[in-house]
């Protein structure tokens, strides 16, 4: 009997094991079909087409200005190149000594003018003369003159201060005539330039005796290259050789009207005594 029992007990257990696996299996039957019919279907399936390729990019050779420049200037003779950049290069020199001149030179008239008319009222002539001294600029230094020669009368004043005042005048214009050479020699320079390069590219015809292209290029470009740079120098240096005129035309209107103004105090200085 407990043979019995236990032989049904280890079929049971045999038949409970089976029936596991078989569902085991049947469960895993469809998730094996899903993925074998998603691998055919994914090897049926086009393969898509590959994204382009990003275009190469090619990365132009963009020369710099600097370079560009550096290019040309070689290119157009050494020897006549070389002159148009020194005269660049001086005329800047001159351009910049006068504006930094005429910088300097400038000043509240006002306020210089104002602190003037107060000593004199007072009747502190030396306060006046030394309002003067501790201010820089050609106006102070016009009225100092001035002031140099209050008790000599106003006539011996005016003509003071207009004599002195020409002075100043001429010190502002001081170097303006070396700029005014430079702008006429750079393009004068660019056309000499020009007609060397011409004279070359004669001279290789004659040589060759052919008037093709490439025979009267090297000339010419050397004739216009040296044009150009001459030209552009002189317009460079004329840019600033107007804005100094400009500032030297301000600094003479202020000489004159303070000029006035002073002669103006002197003379209520004078009646006062």
């Amino acid at each position: 009997m407990k043979k019995f029992f236990a032989i049904v007990a280890m079929f049971g257990i045999l038949s409970f094991g089976l029936t596991e696996t078989v569902v085991a299996q049947d469960a895993a039957a469809p998730q094996t079909e899903t993925v074998d019919s998603a691998a055919v279907d994914s090897a049926a399936a086009p393969a898509p087409a590959p994204a382009p390729a990003a275009p190469a990019v090619v990365e132009e050779e963009n020369p710099g200005f600097h370079k560009t420049l550096k290019t040309k200037f070689i290119e157009g003779e050494a020897s006549f190149m070389s002159i148009v950049a020194v005269a660049l290069v001086l005329g800047l020199a001159f351009c910049i000594e006068r504006i930094i001149y005429l910088s300097l030179s400038e000043v509240n008239t006002k306020k210089l003018m104002a602190a003037i008319e107060a000593a004199l009222a007072k009747g502190d002539v030396e306060g006046a003369k030394e309002v003067c001294r501790n201010t820089r600029g050609p106006i102070a230094s016009i009225c100092y003159q001035g002031l140099l020669r209050i008790g000599e009368g106003i006539d011996v004043v005016e003509r003071s201060v207009v004599s002195y005042g020409g002075v100043q005048a001429a010190a502002l214009e001081k170097n303006c005539s070396w700029i005014t050479l430079f702008i006429a020699m750079a393009p004068s320079l660019g056309f000499l330039g020009t007609v060397v390069g011409m004279v070359q590219a004669f001279d290789n015809i004659e040589k060759q005796g052919d008037i093709s292209p490439t025979t009267v290029a090297g000339g010419m470009k050397v004739a216009l290259i040296t044009t150009i740079f001459g030209i552009i120098v002189a317009l460079i240096l004329q840019v600033f050789y107007n804005f100094i005129l400009t500032k030297i035309e301000a600094l003479t209107a202020e000489m004159e009207d303070s000029s006035i103004t002073l002669l103006d105090m002197i003379m209520k200085y004078s009646l006062k005594k």
